[in-house]
């Protein structure tokens, strides 16, 4: 009944690559432990992928896609085969549930499925469903919490088959909120006072949606998707110059564009984006007992496009800066430093499931 690659929240302690496939491309990390608590980041990699090849986080062309990731494993330079992968968090349904402490493991198996199947639109024998015990529940101590997570069986076989196809293995699946979260939690401990009681709210803008996390002493207190992302500035760019898709990603990445186009596209699209990033703040606010942030983390591939992290500050009041994965880790020699300052905000669901090696 759990996924038989290790699980949602599976562990390999083995070398490992994290690798994450999203709409506009693949990413890459590899990381290894560099002395007690140290990690150091061996390799990252990117490679872009054709327009429609994943849409919606469903991969629509397996054959596109695992070139992509045999060519970004190439790329990289790692040796490792072992992969982990995650899942988009709107194709997983994860929900807490109360069961009997002290259950042995068939035991607990059952009552998950059980539960599952209330929760669950989908015959059972479709779906890929794991559970994590997460300790005792609050209010009964001789309980236990425990967070169960299904998906389509298909969805996570499509993962599986475009690594496969690549020549790796796949031995971890997990979501990439998680992932994510997983990779911030690090940066979090680095803020004043180790980060406890802060309100940390992070939003990850992708090509099409704008995912948001507002996380608190190591707990996600609120969570939610907008129709918002980085990919509406490349389509002005593709109107505005008669460039190609390709061609305006590029353009866009190196800031290689035709005068004017800070004025007429940047900044408009900067406005939009500081009005999304504020509503999410609003909603924030209306939906929870709570009446403050204090830092906002930006990721995702435009998190760090020029003026962005000002203008959300500007707009917010709150404090505001661009993730960047791997601050405080060791660099291998062969990471060249001022590709990985650009680039950095874009890995962070990649560095994420390369942590769980380590988990």
């Amino acid at each position: 009944m759990a996924l038989d690659l290790g699980s949602l929240f599976g562990k390999a302690n083995s070398p490992l690559v994290g690798l994450d496939i999203s709409t506009s491309g693949v990413k890459l990390v590899e990381l290894s432990q560099a002395g007690k608590n140290e990690l150091r980041l061996e390799r990252f990699a990117s490679e872009p992928l054709p327009r429609g090849a994943v849409v919606d986080g469903n991969i629509e062309n397996i054959e596109q896609v695992s070139d992509a990731v045999r060519r970004v494993w190439k790329k990289s330079g790692t040796k490792a085969k072992h992969v982990a992968l995650g899942m988009p968090p709107a194709s997983v349904i994860t929900k807490k549930i109360i069961l009997p402490g002290g259950l042995l493991e068939e035991e607990l198996e059952i009552q998950v499925e059980t539960e599952a199947s209330q929760y669950i639109p989908f015959a059972l024998d479709e779906v890929s469903l794991d559970f994590d015990v997460c300790g005792p529940a609050q209010n009964s101590p001789e309980d236990v919490e425990v967070l169960l997570a299904a998906t389509r069986k298909e969805k996570v076989e499509d993962r599986v088959a475009v690594a496969e196809a690549a020549g790796l293995k796949p031995v971890v699946m997990d979501i990439e909120s998680y992932a994510a979260r997983f990779a911030v939690d690090r940066l979090i401990t680095q803020l004043p006072g180790g980060g406890k009681g802060q309100i940390v709210a992070l939003l990850q803008i992708g090509t099409q949606v704008t995912h948001i996390s507002v996380l608190l002493d190591g707990e996600t207190i609120y969570e939610r998707e907008q129709p918002f992302g980085g990919g509406q500035l490349t389509q002005d760019i593709v109107r505005a110059y008669g460039l190609s898709h390709e061609e305006a990603e590029t353009k866009k990445r190196n800031g290689d564009l035709p005068e004017g186009y800070e004025q007429e596209l940047l900044e408009p699209f900067l406005e939009n984006a500081a009005v999304e990033v504020t509503r999410a703040v609003q909603f924030f606010f209306t939906s929870t007992p709570y009446t403050r942030i204090d830092q906002i983390f930006l990721a995702g591939g435009c998190a760090s496009i020029p003026g962005l992290v000002d203008i959300v500050a500007d707009r917010t009041k709150i404090s505001a800066s661009v993730v960047s994965p791997f601050k405080g880790m060791q660099l291998a020699s062969t990471v060249r430093e001022k590709q990985l300052r650009l680039e950095a905000p874009a890995y962070l669901v990649a560095c994420g499931l390369a942590m769980r090696r380590f988990d």
